[in-house]
């Protein structure tokens, strides 16, 4: 959670600084704030500029004073976890002298701790946050230098960091540590930046170095090193970001999210692109590096992630399930890695995660590398944490989704899982003909997907009607269950009107009572083999006087309204029939006149338990 940016070099830093904020913005925004040193005057000592703002990026800009001179400097923006948003909470956080200042994301787990032993030092405490707790404890070390006080002070942290600090006796430098929470470093020319996200740095250099957990890093104009925090160097090698900076921009649209709908077709045509072997019938996917006779040797797949990309393990675990015969499920990962798990040398871990840094995620995948499994990854961003920390894996290539709420990426993540099922199931025992069938329904995906985002006008005139509920009901069955729990997730994430998702089986079994006029229930009815059990329940919903939204390759009798979705194969319909769901939340949260891009309480990557 959380932004950070910062840069050293020659260049006016607070225009930079704003800028970079306004692109991290996603990642946290209930404060913001920055802090900027220039080069010193002959004979006198640096000092520390400091502007904080509760609310949005543009509070903060508001309160930048005209002069605000310096070419050195780090910035923030906040989603709060320890105190309420305030200006005394936002960061940065600076020491009683206001030589020492540090922006964090994570979470100082003995925070608590420290500051009991540090109140009875004397020190003051100016805000309710754990990372005012690092600043005090930078400041008191007597380390010789700026890298050695960061390091003292880490050696007492207990918890998660991405950090950047800046001290005025050492204005030549801003020094940066990572630990759980990502921390990337843009090389430019005689000029340097950081960033928890590349989204912040792709405007002035593709050039990045992204950081290993234990891993600091010292920048100044002309150089960086890298090093442990234990103080050994270590070596860093730039890589070139694939993303264009007008990948961030909002392209004519709205909001971020309308964007990333209308992109879709494009993605699912990118995760596609190069990957389709018709001589055999299946995909080629190089980066899993699992080959033919390992593949056989999997017993079981186990499939972790949280929220959206839980959802799209679940539908994942299906497609393995019916297309390569082995036996998968998914589980939230944030319970995955508290329940002592065991852990099976036979079953293949699959982590799931559109930023590759979701810290539950990638905790549970160190636990199942230290016990020995095999993992794979399943994730958006090329070199973030998740992808270099597991076996193998597949990247979505959805693109940069800004939006707080997930939408093409959660659809290249389920069909990222299909090519993962069909190249499993050919080497196993799916047929060719079978393989070929999955394939054209794979290649029919983009064309459908913009059948479906054509027909926006009448989904938003849906929404409308829908708009006023207090509450409604989502159901789907086996396949379509998965599909009821995102579609559910999204309404809640965006309208901030409250949804339940079950499976059509379980509504007999208690939910029914909750059915009356006032509760409408969105029902995924595809035409399959289970499409007249689906119908019964769309019977016993209306026999109650529910109201019915079928989402449905067929208009459906007994539903109030019906949107026609074009049909596929059936092991691949669950991933067109999302899609209107996503344009129906989007268009009831319009209606609401709800913040879409940044909706309350939430933000993007969540990087903290």
């Amino acid at each position: 959670m959380c932004g950070i940016v910062g840069y050293i070099g020659k260049r006016d830093v607070a225009p930079l600084l704003l800028e970079g904020l306004q692109r991290l913005e996603y990642r946290g925004y209930d404060s913001a704030g920055l802090v900027i040193t220039g080069k010193p005057a002959a004979g006198k000592a640096a000092t520390l500029k400091m502007v904080k703002a509760k609310g949005r990026v543009r509070e903060l800009e508001a309160r930048v004073p005209k002069r605000f001179a310096g070419t050195t400097g780090i910035a923030h923006t906040r989603w709060a976890t320890h105190g309420a948003p305030s200006d005394e909470n936002a960061h940065p956080h600076m020491d009683p002298t206001g030589k020492v200042a540090v922006v964090h994301n994570g979470i100082i787990d003995n925070a608590s701790e420290l500051r009991v032993k540090l109140t009875a030092d004397g020190v003051e405490f100016l805000s309710e946050t754990d990372t005012e707790v690092l600043t005090h404890l930078i400041a008191r070390s007597q380390g010789p230098t700026l890298e050695e006080k960061v390091r003292q002070a880490l050696q007492l942290i207990d918890g998660t960091y991405g950090i950047a600090v800046m001290h005025a006796d050492f204005a030549d430098r801003i020094v940066v540590a990572r630990n759980g929470s990502p921390v990337v470093l843009g090389i430019g020319e005689k000029e340097m930046f950081v960033a928890s996200d590349v989204a912040a740095l792709v405007s002035h250099t593709r050039q990045v170095v992204t950081l290993d957990d234990g891993e600091m890093a010292t920048l100044k104009a002309d150089d960086f090193r890298t090093y442990t925090t234990e103080g050994s160097r270590t070596s860093a090698t730039p890589t070139t970001v694939e993303w264009e900076a007008e990948s961030y921009d909002m392209g004519g649209h709205d909001t971020y999210m309308h964007k990333e709908i209308s992109e879709q077709a494009d993605a699912v045509d990118r995760v596609l692109r190069g990957r389709i072997d018709d001589r055999f019938s299946t995909v080629r996917l190089g980066g899993l590096n699992l080959d033919a006779r390992e593949a056989r040797g999997v017993r079981r797949i186990k499939i972790l992630g949280c929220g959206t990309s839980y959802h799209a393990g679940l539908i994942g675990a299906q497609l393995i399930e019916e297309l390569a015969r082995i036996p998968a499920d998914a589980e939230p990962a944030s319970e995955f890695r508290y329940r002592n798990p065991v852990v099976d040398p036979d079953t293949l871990y699959v982590a799931v995660s559109q930023s590759g840094e979701t810290y539950d995620v990638l905790a549970a995948v160190q636990e199942l590398k230290r016990k020995g499994a095999r993992v794979l990854g399943v994730v958006n961003v090329v070199g973030s944490a998740i992808a270099r920390e597991t076996d193998g894996g597949v990247y979505v290539h959805a693109g940069p989704e800004v939006c707080v709420v997930s939408t093409k990426c959660f659809t290249n993540t389920v069909v990222s899982f299909a090519l993962l099922a069909l190249h499993l199931g050919r080497i196993r025992d799916l047929s060719v003909a079978d393989g070929k069938r999955i394939i054209d329904g794979l290649r029919r995906l983009p064309a459908q997907i913009a059948e479906i985002l054509a027909t926006e006008d009448a989904i938003a005139k849906l929404a409308g009607e829908y708009a006023q509920a207090s509450s409604m009901m989502f159901i789907g069955r086996v396949r379509g269950y998965p599909v009821a729990l995102e579609a559910s997730l999204k309404l809640k994430e965006i309208s901030y009107i409250h949804a339940e998702a079950y499976p059509a089986s379980e509504l007999k079994h208690g939910p029914l009572a909750l059915i009356e006029p006032a509760l409408p229930t969105v029902a995924i009815v595809p035409d399959d083999d289970l499409l007249e059990k689906n119908r019964a329940a769309l019977e016993e919903i209306k026999a109650r006087s529910g109201p019915i939204l079928a989402v449905a390759h067929q208009p459906q009798e007994k539903a109030d309204h019906t949107i026609v979705v074009p049909k596929n194969e059936t092991e691949l319909d669950a991933i067109l029939m999302g899609i209107p769901l996503q344009l129906l939340a989007y268009h009831t949260a319009l209606a609401l006149g709800r913040d879409i891009d940044k909706p309350r309480n939430l933000a993007k990557s969540v990087t903290v338990e």
